[in-house]
Formats: C-alpha cells, structure tokens, sequence
C-alpha cells in the first residue's frame, strides 16, 4: 500500500513546516493501524455479504447488499469505534455517500496514482486541520463488481439500478478501475466539547 498526500495550494506551505514533525507522528499514530482493520473488517464483511448474494440470486440479489447491508455494516462499525465510518466515490451510486471536498482531493489523486501504477491499492491518511486523523483506502474494481458497475449490465440489473439510482453514475468500470474509497475519520481533540462560562 502507499502512503499518498493530497497537497493543494494553501496546503503546501503547511506542510513544509510540519513535514518533519506531522509525518513521523502521522506514521506513528495509533490510529493508522486501526483504521486499516477497521477497512479490513469492513471490506471482508462486504465481500462475504455480496459473494453469499450472488451465490443465492445473482446481481439482482447482490444490490440490496450494497444499498442495505453496507450502511448498516459502517453504522455499526462507526459506532464500535468510534470512527465515522463510510464509502465514497467520484462516480456516486447512492448520493448518500457524497464525498467532502478533502475527500475529493484524495480520490483524484488515487485515480491519478492508479493510471500509471494499475491494480494499486493506494491509501491516504493526515491529521487535518482540525485535529481529525482521515484516513482512505482505494476500491478497486474487482471481477464481483463488474455485474453491477461495469459495462455490460443485464437488463433486470439495470431496471433494478434505474428503479433504486435514478441518478447512477458508477457504470462503465474496468477490472482494477478506482470505484471509490472506505473512509474512516476519527474525531478531533475537540469535538464534543462544551464551553463553561
């Protein structure tokens, strides 16, 4: 996996002077290795949920996986850990899933590290601005998910896709393609505090 830093202009000096010291705290940071488990256990739940799906109803039976049992796999896993816990992409399915302007950053720069590095699985984490440690892990496009997001989509599938995305924009992938990104944010040291006065 590769550590992959999105520096944007107003970044760029930030991270000239921390570099030294964010970066070795960065690597450090306990929660680099939890959110990694956290994609782990998330993706290894996913998959077992989708290939049981197709094995018992196909592509058809395989959506409601992906529209039912992966929120609620990242709403259990969120509250667990304590971690805000998603998938997002550039190409949305479910507008739910819609990513922050940082977050777009990252899969941009996946997509970029992808095209000359293809079958990667790159990775992303920071500290923000705001104390959060983000972290990112790329989806690539696997053989199981071309059935649903790739070219050549069976009719029942799309009627289905159509009925339950009217907006869907994750067609037309090719095997090891970036479909998006597992998205775990850890909160700031401030978040939930109260002011006394």
């Amino acid at each position: 996996m590769l550590r992959i830093k999105s520096l944007t202009a107003g970044m760029i000096l930030l991270s000239l002077l921390a570099a030294a010291g964010m970066a070795a705290s960065q690597d450090d940071d306990p929660r680099l290795e939890e959110s990694r488990e956290i994609v782990r256990d998330f993706a290894g739940r996913l998959q077992a949920a989708l290939q049981s799906a197709m094995a018992s109803g196909g592509p058809v039976k395989a959506i409601g996986v992906c529209k039912d049992i992966a929120p609620a796999i990242a709403s259990e896993l969120s509250r667990e850990r304590g971690a805000a816990i998603s998938r997002t992409s550039l190409r949305l399915r479910n507008p739910a899933n819609l990513a922050r302007e940082w977050q777009v950053e990252v899969l941009e720069d996946f997509d970029a590290h992808t095209a000359t590095d293809p079958g990667a699985a790159p990775e992303f984490f920071e500290i923000g601005p705001d104390g959060q440690f983000r972290y990112m892990q790329a989806i690539p496009t696997g053989g199981l998910c071309l059935a649903c997001h790739g070219s050549a989509i069976p009719d029942e599938v799309q009627k289905l896709l159509n009925e339950n995305y009217p907006h869907d924009r994750a067609l037309g992938y090719e095997a090891g393609d970036i479909r998006g990104a597992f998205s775990v944010v850890w909160p700031g040291p401030c978040e939930g505090c109260t002011s006394e006065k």
